[in-house]
């Protein structure tokens, strides 16, 4: 074949040969890679149908490891001269590139020999290309060409040329494109050719600045783009000639631009920009640069600040504070200018809207000096300007109007983060102004920011805080105790706890803030008042907030434990031991409302805990519940024992505080072993199977659930679970006590489900029994939702509980087929519990999942929405609306049905259900518009009623829904 004078003939003889090197090319000796290359190089000159075949050849040979020196410039040579690259079909171009890219990996110093000829060479290769994924490999080239220091010699504005010809980049890759190449790859890959050299920046700059002009946007946003990564190789010498003009394009797209994008570009070019110009090492005959081009923008920006309801002062003020978030030279020089003026103009405006304009601007120069820390006394414009900066912020907090405050409040946060920068009269001032806005200002908004803000600061300057602010709220919460004020709930006394709360973000301050607190509690314990659980009820609000605050601090959370747990517990002990004796002493803290407040300190006081630290806490609150053992306690006079587990009527109340046993003991990190849990254990099964209150034997259930999660695997699991099993099983088939069995059951089954415990399909399937339970079933039913969500108190991760990420899908895999066969089996007394129990399940799961089963259940779902009961109602609707959204194609199947019933639901006698079923019509709207055309009419009709709804939220539904439609 290799002698045929048929050109097709011999093509499939070089074919055939190239395809067997491209198999055994590394097995190949010296000598031989000779003999072939020569041939190869010969066989380029031979008819145009052979060069495909020869440049596979070719290729092959380039992967050679025992090439012979000199031959990689011979083949380099020969393609060049031989083969016009741009006339072949794209799979041959790719091969030259191909070859190319192997002998720069291996043959650097060979072709850096060749001069700048190499260059010229890949230049006439590459010039014409248009396959993107060709274009990917050139670049590449490019790249390395320049990045390994090959000699461009004359012909860098060539290269430039046959690279920047591709800019912008307007490539749109073709729908199912096999390849996968994104416009974004060719712009990123093209983009680090173009700024991968300052030599190329005489003949970039100008390109940039003419496409900055363009009335493409995405043209303007890949200038901006690329000059902002220019900014990072060039100097001032590149920059120099073309400042005005970039300056220029920059502020009229920014003063002119209705695009968000394109101002966040220009704004990170000219950050970009200014930064550059801040490298720039000065030399004494050298203009600064620097200080040129932020005059020229001063110039160009100042006077608008002048005019704070013009529409150029936003514009003006981010293009200054680009510029001068560079580096703290450019910053000095902006602020010099700008601040003295800002502080004149504030002063010059008596209105609070121009005020606020300007402190907003003030105050995001502000935030630029926090980029520094340490105000710098020799240079900062900041030091000079204290007195007038703090007076006007002081100022802006006394203003009547509460927008203005709530930027006098970010400003003076600012003010305290810059280290040297508030005086000690100054900083009392700002604590003074604080307390008054958080106690006393009127707005909640701005007592809320005033509070925020000391938390922030209390960290800088906690000796301040904990030395006039805590004892002023002390104060205050004492006096307006004693007056017995009779305000609505946002009350003195309530701002006083939430302020203490927020300002223990510092451990030092949580020691003065605890205490006072939990003084305020004991005083609330002693009263009888009917408010007293409110009361109550707010200072576990923020004695939670503090623990929560307290957490990542061990030194912190460990003081907070030891002295909040022990006090809550004794508290709580003492107000039921004495209930017989004096049953209104201290009756607030036994009411469930005010315990189930307590159950978030506790929990949040222990979870972060170490280990070594939790086992000493655990080894006093366990012995407490079981032996009464109260040493630990303080004030631990009690008038007689503590036993929450023993039976009698009359211990009903100390019951009740096992809420705060299961706090404590789930809030544990599993590595801590609890002592006596076996006895504990029973116990509290035999409390959840047998008490009368329903408080009482949930909180027992979930606690009992919450240890049986923990538990280790093995015999000593086993057989408590089995005990549970012959509790329940009882319990659940008759007699006075079945609701606390199912109780126990929920919980129980939800414990072992989340750790995938082999016990809980068993429980699962007993819970699929009652379903069919005319007395049971319902409550059954609401029990699946319990299963699936996250539960706030036990069993959650935060709590340290054995919990597999895959638990809701495994559930719905094992027990959604049976819930369906269940429903087309039950009688019709009981189906709905079957829709509610399904309903559920889908509810909880995750979305995706959800959309690849959809087909199986739609039906089932719309046959819940015809079941009376309004949770199975709500239930589906809301698991409906998000189908909608994500799975269109399957929906527009059911679409008649889907209008039908959720126009019939607008008119349902439960708000929540019309409100449900006005978003899922709303939601509708997001289906193929040739699919919902039949029935615009008929929607638009019915969606008129609900718009004269009682209710203002079914209204505002309503006129959304209406309006997409």
């Amino acid at each position: 074949c290799l002698e045929n004078t048929d050109p097709r003939m011999r093509g499939r003889g070089i074919q055939l040969l190239s395809h067997v090197l491209l198999q055994c090319y590394s097995l190949l000796q010296e000598k031989e890679v000779l003999h072939l290359v020569l041939f190869y190089e010969n066989r380029l000159q031979d008819h145009h149908l052979v060069i495909p075949s020869v440049l596979q050849g070719l290729r092959a040979l380039s992967m050679c490891e025992v090439l012979s020196p000199g031959l990689a410039v011979s083949v380099l040579k020969a393609i060049f001269q031989e083969v016009h690259v741009q006339s072949l079909l794209q799979l041959d171009r790719h091969t030259v590139y191909s070859i190319i890219t192997n002998f720069m990996g291996t043959r650097e110093e060979e072709l850096k020999g060749l001069g700048a000829d190499f260059t010229f060479g890949f230049i006439q290769v590459m010039d014409g290309e248009k396959d993107p994924r060709n274009l990917l490999v050139a670049f590449q080239i490019v790249r390395d060409l320049i990045a390994k220091n090959y000699a461009l010699g004359p012909f860098v504005e060539e290269l430039f040329e046959v690279t920047s010809c591709y800019f912008p980049i307007d490539f749109i890759p073709p729908p199912n494109d096999p390849h996968g190449i994104q416009r974004e790859d060719l712009i990123l890959s093209l983009r680090a050719v173009l700024t991968s050299t300052p030599q190329f920046a005489e003949f970039l700059l100008p390109l940039l600045i003419e496409k900055m002009d363009s009335d493409l946007q995405s043209a303007k946003l890949d200038s901006l783009q690329t000059l902002t990564a220019c900014c990072a190789i060039y100097g001032q010498r590149e920059l120099q000639e073309f400042l005005p003009s970039l300056w220029s394009s920059l502020r009229r797209d920014v003063f002119q631009t209705a695009s968000e994008k394109v101002e966040v570009e220009c704004l990170t070019a000219l950050h970009a920009l200014s930064a550059c110009l801040s490298r720039s090492v000065l030399s004494s005959d050298t203009e600064d640069l620097l200080d040129s081009f932020l005059s020229s923008i001063l110039q160009d920006c100042r006077h608008h600040l002048c005019e704070p309801d013009m529409k150029l002062v936003w514009p003006s003020a981010k293009l200054l504070q680009a510029a001068a978030g560079a580096s703290l030279r450019a910053y000095h020089r902006v602020t010099s200018s700008v601040l003295p003026l800002l502080l004149e103009q504030y002063t010059k405006h008596p209105q609070s809207s121009q005020r606020r304009t300007i402190l907003e601007m003030l105050l995001s120069f502000l935030e630029l000096q926090q980029k520094w820390g340490h105000v710098e006394e020799d240079e900062s414009t900041l030091l000079l300007l204290q007195a007038p900066v703090c007076s006007v912020v002081f100022s802006a907090l006394t203003d009547p109007s509460v927008q203005l405050q709530l930027v006098g409040i970010r400003a003076l946060t600012v003010l305290g983060s810059l280290q040297g920068f508030l005086s000690p009269p100054d900083l009392e001032l700002v604590v003074d102004h604080l307390i008054r806005l958080a106690l006393h200002e009127e707005d909640s908004q701005s007592s809320e920011a005033a509070m925020e803000a000391a938390g922030s600061l209390a960290p800088i300057y906690p000796e301040v805080f904990s030395g006039r602010m805590v004892p002023r709220l002390e104060e205050e919460l004492q006096s307006e105790r004693e007056e017995e004020s009779s305000r609505d709930p946002r009350s003195l006394r309530q701002r006083c706890l939430q302020a203490l709360a927020a300002v223990s973000t510092h451990t030092s301050i949580v020691r003065e803030t605890v205490p006072v607190l939990l003084q305020h509690l004991r005083k609330v314990q002693k009263g009888s008042d009917t408010r007293n659980a409110q009361d109550v009820v707010s200072v576990c609000q923020s004695l939670h907030r503090v623990a929560l605050q307290c957490q990542q601090d061990e030194e912190g959370c460990w003081y907070y434990h030891q002295t909040v747990v022990p006090c809550l517990l004794a508290m709580a002990v003492q107000a039921a031991v004495q209930e017989r004796t004096h049953p209104l002493l201290g009756k607030a803290l036994l009411e469930e409302e005010v315990l189930a407040a307590m159950v978030p300190v506790i929990s949040a006081a222990t979870t972060h805990l170490s280990p070594e630290l939790a086992a000493q806490s655990v080894s006093h609150v366990v012995p407490l519940f079981l032996d009464g053992e109260v040493s630990f306690l303080p004030q631990n006079s009690f008038p007689c024992t503590f036993q929450p587990f023993e039976d009698g009527e009359c211990l009903e109340t100390q019951r009740r505080l096992v809420v705060l046993l299961m706090a404590f003991v789930c809030s544990l990190p599993r590595t801590v072993a609890i002592p006596q849990q076996g006895r504990l254990l029973r116990e509290l099964l035999a409390l959840s199977c047998s008490c009368n209150c329903p408080f009482t034997a949930t909180t027992a259930a979930k606690c009992f659930a919450g240890l049986v999660n923990k538990h280790p695997a093995g015999q000593q699991l086993d057989e408590i679970l089995q005990l549970a099993v012959n509790r329940m099983e009882p319990g659940l088939a008759e007699g006075p006590h079945r609701t606390q069995a199912l109780t126990l059951l929920l919980w129980v089954t939800k414990a072992l489900v989340l750790r995938y415990h082999p016990l809980s399909s068993r429980l699962t399937d007993k819970l699929l029994g009652l379903l069919g339970d005319t007395e049971l079933g319902p409550a059954a039913a609401d029990g699946f939702s319990l299963l699936m969500a996250e539960s706030p108190d036990v069993l959650h991760k935060g709590c340290h509980a054995d919990m597999r990420i895959m638990f809701r899908q495994r559930f719905f895999t094992d027990n959604v087929p049976k819930l369906v066969q269940g429903f087309h089996r039950a009688g019709p007394d009981v189906k709905a519990n079957y829709l509610k129990g399904l309903s559920h399940v889908l509810n909880h799961l995750p979305k995706p999942v959800l959309v690849t089963e959809l087909p199986t259940l739609l039906s089932l779902l719309l046959e819940a929405l015809s079941c009376p009961d309004r949770v199975v109602q709500l239930s589906t609707l809301s698991c409906l609306q998000p189908l909608l959204l994500e799975a269109p194609h399957i929906m527009s199947l059911h679409v008649d049905t889907l209008v039908t019933k959720f126009l019939s639901l607008t008119s349902s006698p439960t708000m929540a259900v019309r409100i449900a079923a006005l978003r899922c019509a709303h939601a509708l709207t997001s289906l193929p518009t040739t699919v919902l055309l039949p029935y615009k009419a008929r929607v638009i009709r019915a969606l008129a009623k609900p718009l004269d709804d009682k209710k203002r939220l079914v209204r505002k539904e309503a006129v959304a829904a209406r309006g997409e439609w």
